[in-house]
């Protein structure tokens, strides 16, 4: 079941930028039957865990944060680029494969204490994942798991994201 739904994801070479090869997972998501299956497997790590909230990274970890939220019975919190969020925000920046960038959380978006799942569509570096475990910890979340629906092994970006665990449904 695992290695159809990572067949349906589709390859697109250089994208954003020439020697990159981006981890199209509109193609999952177009399919009800592959998105179901996905959430169902990803959302069955997490039952019992006592998830408060989904953090959601711009912009395809937005579709994974809900469809998951929802199946745990959790909120959603959404991390957004500079400038897209209406109240006082912190923001980290950081690298990844192509270039630099921000993230930006709201300041009251999560309490200290709350049991928080990160969620994203593809781990590739680790730097936008990192990027958003710094902004859940200045927030004192506390986090559970940073989940993905795949991984692209060979970048190592899981040991950015160490000591925290991590979860890869699919591996490239």
């Amino acid at each position: 079941m695992v290695d159809e739904l990572k067949n349906i994801i589709r390859d697109v070479p250089d994208f954003p930028k020439k020697g990159i090869i981006f981890k199209d997972i509109t193609t999952l998501l177009k399919d009800a039957v592959s998105f179901q299956r996905m959430v169902d497997l990803m959302g069955h790590r997490y039952v019992g865990k006592r998830i408060d909230l989904v953090v959601g990274i711009e912009a395809r970890g937005f579709l994974v944060g809900a469809a998951l939220a929802y199946k745990l019975g959790a909120g959603v919190v959404i991390v957004r680029k500079p400038g897209k969020l209406p109240y006082k925000t912190h923001k980290a920046t950081y690298s990844l494969e192509y270039g630099e960038d921000s993230l930006e959380i709201h300041e009251d978006a999560i309490s200290k204490g709350h049991n928080v799942l990160i969620a994203d569509d593809v781990l590739a570096t680790g730097g936008t994942a990192s990027a958003v475990i710094s902004l859940v910890e200045k927030l004192s979340g506390n986090i559970v798991e940073c989940a993905f629906i795949g991984e692209i092994e060979e970048l190592k970006g899981r040991r950015k994201l160490e000591p925290h665990p991590v979860f890869s449904l699919l591996k490239f």
